[in-house]
């Protein structure tokens, strides 16, 4: 059986895929990104010492910000009304934050897209707010850990970040 990507016209060019025909269902998507870097990085992010103010205040609102603009920086994504967009972060040991993103819409296509630009706008919030201190930090591990309702079902990643 021949898969027949929805992204392309029938000449073979991008198109947006038309959900005109889809059903409205309650859709979820969670994205996570890892952040590595210096102890002394994450001491200061912690301890509210970075010269450029709050880190993860700032980071979570940039996601927040991200998640809302997705349909203008990913070329084939819908503009979707998002009802949840939640940005947090966990220390990992002593030289990690995990950032994790859960959006949701009740709409006819989902947010995993929303989810993944959120996670990752954050961590490179992070990293812009603390370069002066650590050029060296790393974004690792971008990935969706889990999406419910729509078509295809829930996914739930097996070697889940959490």
């Amino acid at each position: 059986m021949e898969e027949k990507f929805t992204h392309f016209n029938e000449q073979g060019r991008a198109q947006m895929v038309d959900v005109t025909q889809k059903e409205v269902t309650k859709r979820t998507a969670t994205a996570f990104a890892r952040i590595e870097m210096r102890r002394e990085t994450l001491t200061l992010i912690r301890e509210g010492k970075m010269k450029k103010g709050d880190v993860l205040a700032v980071a979570q609102v940039a996601g927040i910000m991200a998640a809302k603009k997705t349909s203008e920086i990913i070329p084939m994504c819908h503009p979707l009304p998002l009802t949840k967009v939640d940005i947090s972060f966990e220390e990992a040991g002593e030289d990690a934050l995990n950032v994790y993103a859960t959006v949701a819409t009740t709409y006819v296509t989902g947010v995993e897209m929303e989810a993944l630009t959120a996670v990752t706008a954050a961590a490179l919030t992070v990293y812009d707010m603390c370069k002066a201190v650590d050029k060296a930090m790393t974004i690792q591990q971008v990935s969706l850990l889990e999406k419910t309702g729509g078509k295809n079902g829930d996914f739930h990643r097996e070697e889940a970040a959490r």
